[in-house]
């Protein structure tokens, strides 16, 4: 009898072996599920925090806009203005929307000269340049170099242009012949906001700056840097534009763009891009009105 003990002792042995194997792998598992749900809370939480930290900045902008005294109020042409909120580190750029291209309003000319600045060659502008003005326009004749409806079916698209204004800058990625690596450089300085074709270069960002007559990328960089350290009187150093006007920190349209990053102690940051117009269509108190709102994704 000893041998069929011993060869059940042996096989509850295994059974022990295999069980607590099983066990220790049920642990290690349970682990990684605990360790991966608290990175994930972690994340969220941290992308919630900066999020906020974000819009605190949008809503402290639209403050700094509003302050009676020039010399007090924030400049919109770009330059950064630091603050710190809960901890998290928030940094703010704004841009008057006068500082940009509408594209509901800009002559084939203004556009060909801002894609021109942006590499695509001589033809190449000017075709876009008319297909942008041909799907805004409200008939259907084409343009010299410009593309209507038989164009969009020719080119195999199930599309063809709405033959009224741009609603959003994103419509732009439709006009034939865009591409989305254009359309990312492009999009930085164009609106739809404004009703202004050229740019007011006391707010321009440098993609619009650039589609100025007789505008290099040296100057427009140049211009930049002397006109962030000019303040809200027009005090500093004297920026000219290429036809001998000074650079003067003037106009605007209420209307701004803002980019407001966060970042948090640990190095998770979110980013925050809106677009907002002081005081609201219906005279009510609304301090501002949002146009447009994107939250980047907190890393």
């Amino acid at each position: 009898m000893r041998g069929p003990v011993r060869q059940m002792r042996g096989i509850a042995f295994v059974v022990v072996l295999w069980l607590l194997a099983l066990l220790a792998i049920l642990l290690g598992a349970f682990a990684l599920l605990a360790r991966t749900e608290h990175i994930q809370s972690r994340s969220l939480f941290d992308s919630t925090q900066a999020l906020y930290a974000a819009e605190a900045g949008v809503n402290l902008t639209v403050f700094q806009l509003m302050v009676p005294d020039p010399q007090q109020r924030w400049i919109p042409d770009g330059r950064v203005y630091p603050f710190t909120f809960d901890g998290a580190e928030v940094e703010i750029s704004i841009t008057d929307e006068s500082g940009k291209i509408d594209i509901n309003a800009a002559d084939s000319q203004t556009l060909e000269q801002l894609f021109l600045s942006l590499g695509v060659d001589p033809l190449e502008s000017q075709r876009l340049a008319d297909a942008v003005v041909d799907w805004r326009d409200p008939d259907d004749l084409t343009q010299v170099n410009g593309a209507e409806a038989p164009d969009y079916e020719a080119a195999g698209l199930d599309y063809v242009p709405s033959n009224q204004p741009f609603n959003t800058i994103g419509e732009l990625q439709q006009v034939l012949g865009m591409t989305p690596e254009l359309f990312l450089a492009a999009e930085p300085a164009l609106t739809v906001y404004t009703g202004q074709g050229r740019p007011n270069p006391a707010f321009a960002p440098l993609e619009a700056l650039r589609a100025l007559p007789d505008m290099t990328d040296p100057l427009a960089r140049e211009l930049i840097e002397m006109r962030h350290q000019m303040d809200a009187s027009g005090g500093g150093p004297v920026a000219t534009l290429p036809n001998g006007q000074p650079l003067m920190v003037r106009g605007g349209t209420g209307t701004y763009s803002i980019e407001s990053r966060a970042t948090l102690p640990n190095g998770a940051w979110t980013r925050l891009l809106a677009t907002v117009r002081i005081g609201s269509a219906d005279a009510s108190d609304i301090a501002y009105t949002v146009l447009r709102w994107e939250d980047g994704e907190a890393l």
